[in-house]
């Protein structure tokens, strides 16, 4: 029914059309004797309007045809442009060409000047006709502009001129363009698509109040991630709601519209160009070659998949204990990428017949080891599950990659592993001393990457400021002066690549973060993107530092030192020495200890990594009963006993 409504209401418009372009036609003809000879009753205009009027129907028809050749009756006349324009000028130019030969041709007596101004008559009239529709949405929109919501545009090029023209001409989109903004000086005070550039991005401000503006669109993709940063720190203080159009790719593709704009992002806002990397290094270490990542369905770990994908790998192996996540990124993959070979396996690092299983099976050349528990409260609840799958998940396939041949392994670190005042950084911070230990002991080149927080992972602070923020607030903070380090998932991603293919055994890779941020500033920064008002439309909480949270996260500790790399994003921090030998005899008994679900767990960490700061109030207990514990659990029952120092050997 819809069909048919729409199909109806088609052929009225263009029977209309028809019925107007007739009356044109033939208006055009007798008003340009008139012009032509300056009266009705003069012999000359009688004789020659009676040869119009005998040659009128075959000039009709023809005219209507050749119209109909030039599309003139199936162009959207909402969306009318410069083609359409063009299309006109043919159509009428070969319509009076058509209309000079035809009189002649019959011997009908017409003045040689009556066709010029005919021609000039019909493209003026047939353009005004079909112009005349985008004329009244443009009046009807300025009329009502007090109803809607009324938009800056930032950049007054090619990506503008698309988007203004989309929002000018759209009855679904409910908002005005009121003003443009642009940088170039020459461009000041003309008009785009009928809206005039008002002034640099030093106006901005001023002419959000002036305007009354609710929106402001950001349509500059050819400028540096720097400048948007420079425009939105200016944006961000005005409480209109932003968006903006993502990349230069799509002015290219002619993909410039209203459904491509985004809303602004707090990676928008960091202000840094896109990374470089050496591809041809990352080629030459993946290619053809088989590829396992552990945890390949998490944050990290799909996103390392995406980007291994486009190296051409022999074979990529995802193993994840998660099958939803596993599922999404193995379908992803298959879509995107139908000729690479991606084997999904369901399982858990901890499991060591499990593991070993998958590296006999796949026989991995590289592996990444991004398989872990990462949230820091949640770990300080449940510190021997973050010990069992951190320190002993990454033992165990760490093992494996030993035995069965594997080149490299690049295990994925934090910044939190640095003098960690949680189980999860000192987990972490275990890991690397294990992955060190094993480099010695190995023909396997083992590495660790270390890098901060990624923004928009799992359980990060930004989709959890979002929801808060869609739930009308408050936003939560645990401390004002709480600060972290940020990147984007596909930029640190893009650099573990990068360090996996420098790698020669032995390394902790320090990627560069950049400066730190302030969490209360990406929250409200957050806040005023979103368009509202601090304090009064969106409150901001503060909860207190949660367990095991510090103010701040380091990148290094005070042993190490820092070499450069090729590229200035990767550092390389030296290695701490330690007694291996002290080190997997105290991981024998922590391995015990957290088997038995015993409560001393923080003070054998202790032991274990120096610099790991705990409070030790909370997880004291009587020695009487964490020895009845131990006795009560047989860790054989559990999984066989690991000999670590011979295994390693």
């Amino acid at each position: 029914m819809k069909k048919i409504l729409i199909d109806r209401k088609l052929m009225i418009r263009r029977s209309f059309l028809i019925m107007l372009d007739i009356i044109i036609i033939n208006f055009t003809s007798f008003f340009a004797l008139y012009l032509r000879l300056g009266g009705f009753n003069s012999e000359p205009w009688i004789n020659m309007a009676r040869n119009l009027y005998y040659y009128a129907p075959i000039n009709t028809i023809v005219t209507l045809v050749i119209f109909f050749l030039f599309r003139m009756y199936n162009s959207l006349w909402r969306y009318a442009s410069i083609d359409e324009v063009v299309n006109i000028l043919y159509a009428c130019t070969l319509a009076e060409a058509i209309q000079f030969f035809g009189i002649k041709m019959a011997n009908l007596t017409m003045s040689t000047t009556y066709f010029g101004i005919d021609f000039m008559l019909m493209i003026t009239l047939v353009t005004a006709s079909r112009f005349c529709y985008r004329f009244l949405r443009l009046y009807s929109s300025k009329a009502h502009a007090e109803n809607k919501r009324k938009i800056m545009i930032i950049g007054a090029g090619e990506a503008a001129n698309a988007i203004i023209k989309e929002i000018t001409i759209s009855s679904y989109l409910d908002g005005v363009v009121v003003c443009a903004i642009d940088d170039n000086k020459d461009k000041i005070n003309s008009y785009i698509q009928g809206v005039k550039i008002v002034g640099d991005r030093s106006s901005i401000v001023h002419c959000v109040r002036e305007y009354q503006v609710t929106d402001i669109i950001i349509a500059m993709p050819s400028v540096g991630r720097r400048d948007i940063k420079e425009i939105l720190d200016i944006c961000k203080d005005t409480g209109c709601q932003m968006k903006i159009l993502p990349g230069m790719y799509q002015l290219i593709n002619e993909e410039v519209s209203v459904s491509r704009l985004r809303r602004v992002e707090i990676e928008d806002l960091l202000g840094r160009e896109p990374i470089q990397l050496n591809v041809g290094n990352i080629m030459t270490y993946i290619s053809d070659k088989v590829v396992l990542v552990t945890g390949g369905g998490g944050s990290i770990g799909s996103e390392l998949c995406r980007q291994i994908v486009k190296y051409a790998p022999k074979q990529l192996v995802i193993f994840d204990i998660y099958e939803n996540n596993a599922y999404d990124i193995q379908q992803e993959l298959k879509h995107d990428y139908p000729n690479v070979d991606v084997r999904v396996i369901i399982g858990s690092v901890r499991n060591t017949e499990r593991v070993n299983k998958l590296f006999e099976t796949y026989r991995p050349d590289i592996v990444y080891h991004a398989a872990a528990h990462k949230h820091v409260p949640l770990m300080e609840d449940s510190p021997n599950e973050a010990i069992k799958n951190n320190v002993f998940g990454t033992y165990k396939t760490a093992i494996a990659a030993s035995k069965y041949g594997a080149k490299r392994f690049v295990l994925i670190s934090t910044d939190k592993a640095v003098n960690p005042t949680n189980v999860m950084g000192a987990s972490k911070r275990m890991c690397e001393m294990i992955i060190q230990a094993f480099n010695r002991n190995s023909d396997t080149e083992f590495v660790a990457v270390r890098f901060g927080n990624v923004l928009g992972s799992n359980g990060s602070v930004i989709p959890l400021f979002r929801k808060q923020i869609e739930a009308g607030g408050p936003v939560t903070v645990t401390h004002p002066d709480i600060i972290r380090y940020f990147m984007t998932i596909p930029e640190a991603v893009s650099l573990v690549l990068e360090a996996g293919a420098l790698a020669r055994g032995g390394e902790i890779f320090i990627l560069d973060m950049g400066e730190p941020v302030k969490i209360l500033d990406l929250a409200k920064n957050l806040i005023r993107l979103s368009g509202y008002t601090i304090g009064r439309d969106i409150q901001i909480q503060f909860t207190g530092l949660r367990p095991g949270e510090k103010l701040f996260e380091e990148m290094l500790m005070d042993e190490e030192g820092l070499k450069e790399t090729n590229n200035k994003m990767i550092h390389i921090g030296k290695p701490i020495e330690f007694n291996e030998e002290l080190f997997f005899e105290k991981l024998d008994d922590l391995y015990k200890s957290v088997y038995s679900e015993c409560d001393n767990v923080r003070e054998l960490i202790k032991e274990m990594v120096p610099t790991y700061q705990y409070n030790t109030g909370k997880s004291e207990l009587k020695e009487t009963n964490k020895l009845k514990q131990i006795e009560d659990v047989d860790i054989e029952d559990h999984v066989s006993h690991l000999p670590i120092k011979d295994e390693i050997k």
